[in-house]
């Protein structure tokens, strides 16, 4: 075990900033993306038009510091610390106020409520964050925060297929959730696929993957192939920026795999709307 030590408030501190640039600029890799969508779209085209309007709205959140969507979304905290740092018990203990103050001082719209079957009312500060410790090798702490608003979440799924299913029930599993629930998830999407592990953490692998560069390469040759596949027959479906129709239904596809058991192949999309909202801060 190293002697460099992380703390609460450096950690709450990193929050609070990660949020506020998060809401209000879109993400750098994701508006490239867009604008590269939008120079190969067709001319006077719907697409082109949908396209043109994100980067401008974009613009406007940007030069206005006001939110880029109106669902300013939960936040999802995932904490990467090196297996040869020192850790306190209280790593997240300041993560909640660092929330409630960044929603109130940026005015964004406060979405959490109390309990999601018996006291629905709303929290009043978009409190509690959800928070995730995630061991890796070395001697780094990267912190990544999420704001993710309700209708991508609501357009993603677990599925648990039997492992005879192989890629191509995988790739059924992404095609169907596209057909039924892209339109609701606002695209161009960037889609978060995580396959294998259990029924309970296969959902993080998705959400991991939305934080990868836009861009970036595949953990393999073979993941990367797959992507590719999956990213032109996402969009071979035409339903469009918008849902309007056109091209691009998704600028990227992103898989996260694990080892899972003999007798399952477990499954799950999670979109990642146009407004692409992520911060990925160095702690150590």
């Amino acid at each position: 075990m190293g002697t460099d030590t992380l703390n609460a408030e450096a950690v709450a501190a990193a929050v609070y900033d990660a949020i506020r640039k998060s809401a209000t600029i879109l993400r750098p890799d994701f508006r490239r993306a867009i604008e590269e969508a939008c120079a190969r779209a067709e001319p006077a085209s719907r697409a082109e038009g949908v396209l043109d309007r994100i980067l401008e709205n974009s613009d406007i959140a940007a030069s206005d510091n006001v939110p880029i969507c109106q669902d300013t979304g939960s936040v999802w905290v995932c904490l990467e610390v090196g297996d040869e740092l020192s850790v306190p018990g209280n790593i997240f203990g300041g993560v909640n106020d660092a929330v409630a103050r960044a929603y109130t001082d940026g005015r964004l719209r406060m979405s959490l409520v109390r309990d999601a079957l018996f006291d629905r009312a709303n929290t009043g500060d978009n409190t509690p964050a959800f928070c995730e410790l995630k061991l890796v090798p070395g001697a780094r702490a990267t912190l990544h925060v999420l704001l993710k608003g309700g209708g991508s979440d609501n357009a993603s799924r677990v599925v648990m297929l039997p492992p005879g299913a192989g890629a191509a029930g995988v790739r059924e599993v992404v095609l169907d959730c596209v057909r039924e629930k892209a339109a609701n998830a606002c695209p161009p999407l960037v889609i978060g696929l995580g396959v294998g592990a259990t029924f309970d953490k296969v959902a993080g692998l998705a959400k991991h993957a939305l934080l990868r560069e836009v861009g970036s390469p595949a953990a393999s040759d073979e993941a990367a192939a797959f992507e590719a596949e999956l990213l032109a027959e996402v969009n071979a479906l035409g339903i469009g920026p918008g849902a309007l129709g056109g091209a691009p239904t998704a600028v990227a596809v992103h898989l996260e795999v694990a080892p899972c058991h003999i007798a399952a192949l477990p499954v799950a999309v999670n979109m990642g709307c146009c407004a692409m909202r992520s911060a990925s801060v160095r702690l150590v």
